[in-house]
């Protein structure tokens, strides 16, 4: 006779569970269910009061990575970022001059600004700023394309705090990388470092799901061959965000749930920190 399956959770159908919501009994995993005075409760029963004599920020329901699930947009994080990109996007076409005071570039003597620029003349604040750069309209439209694709789901899985920061850390691990191994005189525009390391978070997460990882995979190859096959991209930036990505993902939804922000911190200060030695060493050399 064969075992009878059990059902997966609503939130989370590649897990299977034998936990039901108390109040609305749909199937709930260990990372959803909230505990009520009875029993287990699912997010949304919880968001919307559970009517336990429990406040609602009590025992307040998480996400997968232990974010808290807020009410408003699920995707207001992505919708900033998307529309951050688009205003840097437009000031550039506006005024080319601010492209050459934002670009990443290691050491170089700028005509067009008339002095020497660079992150090792000073100006680190190239390395974050790259970051929301684009070369034109094909390049901005594909990356906010897989901004929305996948930072919808992961801003939902790990949470508003954790999501941008996994942006921001392998955007500037993608930066640091292109500066230690591009060029000194060449320019870089680096905003698909952070778009690497959602695709290379989304594939930690599918997994940790249990999903189908074809679709993903599939889509980091096609992405990753662009990358090889076309010239005058910074490949750098796409590898170095790839693999931050990776790292954060893994600590952020694996680690045990009693030392989870522990690990997911140690995660982070390693990205950052490596990222830093990189740059310090750099600049080093260049100067």
């Amino acid at each position: 006779m064969e075992q009878a399956q059990m059902p997966g959770c609503y939130r989370h159908p590649g897990k299977e569970t034998g936990i039901r919501c108390t109040r609305c009994e749909r199937p709930i995993c260990s990372d959803c269910m909230v505990d009520a005075s009875v029993g287990f409760q699912c997010p949304e029963c919880v968001r919307g009061g559970s009517g336990t004599g429990h406040s609602r920020t009590a025992n307040h329901p998480r996400t997968i990575a232990g974010g808290r699930i807020t009410n408003g947009h699920p995707h207001l994080v992505t919708n900033v970022l998307i529309g951050l990109n688009l205003l840097v996007f437009l000031l550039g076409r506006l005024n080319p001059a601010l492209i050459d005071e934002m670009v990443l570039i290691g050491f170089a003597f700028d005509p067009d600004l008339g002095r020497v620029v660079g992150v090792a003349d000073g100006e680190w604040y190239r390395l974050v700023t790259s970051m929301f750069l684009h070369e034109a309209i094909w390049h901005i439209a594909g990356n906010m394309l897989l901004l929305w694709l996948l930072g919808g789901a992961l801003e939902a899985e790990l949470g508003r705090a954790r999501y941008v920061t996994l942006y921001l850390l392998s955007g500037l691990a993608g930066s640091a990388f292109t500066y230690l191994i591009a060029a000194e005189n060449q320019g870089s525009l680096g905003a698909s470092g952070a778009i690497y390391g959602l695709l290379g978070a989304t594939v930690v997460l599918v997994r940790r799901l249990k999903q189908d990882m074809r679709p993903i995979m599939a889509l980091v190859v096609f992405n990753l061959v662009i990358t090889f096959a076309r010239e005058g991209i910074a490949w750098e930036a796409h590898i170095g965000g790839l693999i931050a990505g990776v790292v954060i993902a893994y600590a952020m939804v694996n680690g045990p749930r009693e030392r989870r922000a522990l690990i997911q911190g140690a995660a982070c200060a390693l990205v950052l920190g490596l990222t830093l030695v990189t740059v310090f060493l750099r600049t080093a050399a260049l100067t």
